[in-house]
């Protein structure tokens, strides 16, 4: 059975890839992460857009262990910020991975938007490359609305901030859904349910 690597320490990724596995009928691949291979040197995500993040963690990840290696870049694109903070939405206020200061400085720096004009999306990219060198790069993204304060205690990053434009949200906050009914929607399971047909042909 072939070994798919994800570039990631995040256990929820692995079981999110292991549900778009499942749900397209595809057994013939066991799902690995970064915590049972040896570790290698991660390269620095210098790109300049999601997909060129994802595809630098991608192929650093197939070079070093052999394998076939899925990897992600994902972020917040707010409109009245021209896409921004981007790539850089870990570290938009300059200490990654600081989910409050990120958020504070959000809402600080849109403040005086009107409602009307709080549209944004979360984008993510997902890069699939397999040691013959094909590379199979795919995009989803989720609309919405950023709020005027964070709302629910689920997810994280920008979560608590971002009211999700779908219906079943029902103006609730990304924080505010339930995992299940995060995944049906979000950027990232829309990324990973494109890469089905690839995913199936390394099955086969």
């Amino acid at each position: 059975m072939p070994k798919l690597l994800v570039a990631s320490r995040n256990a929820k990724k692995l079981v999110e890839l292991q549900r778009v596995l499942d749900a397209a009928g595809i057994d013939g691949i066991e799902v690995i992460g970064l915590d049972t291979v040896d570790e290698y040197r991660e390269v620095p995500e210098t790109g300049a857009t999601f997909e060129d993040n994802a595809l630098i963690k991608a192929v650093a990840g197939v070079e070093a262990t052999g394998l076939a290696c899925l990897a992600d870049d994902s972020g917040l694109s707010v409109d009245a910020l021209n896409g921004m903070p981007g790539v850089l939405s870990a570290r938009w206020s300059g200490r990654h991975g600081d989910d409050q200061a990120n958020n504070d400085l959000l809402l600080a720096q849109i403040s005086d938007v009107p409602d009307e004009r709080r549209g944004a999306a979360f984008v993510s990219a997902c890069a699939l490359v397999v040691p013959s060198g094909e590379r199979t790069v795919v995009r989803g993204e989720w609309r919405g609305t950023i709020l005027r304060e964070p709302r629910g205690a689920n997810g994280f990053g920008y979560d608590p901030l971002f009211a999700p434009d779908d219906a079943v949200a029902q103006g609730r906050s990304s924080a505010e859904l339930s995992a299940q009914e995060k995944d049906a929607l979000s950027h990232r399971g829309t990324a990973l349910a494109r890469l089905v047909p690839t995913l199936r042909s390394l099955a086969d």
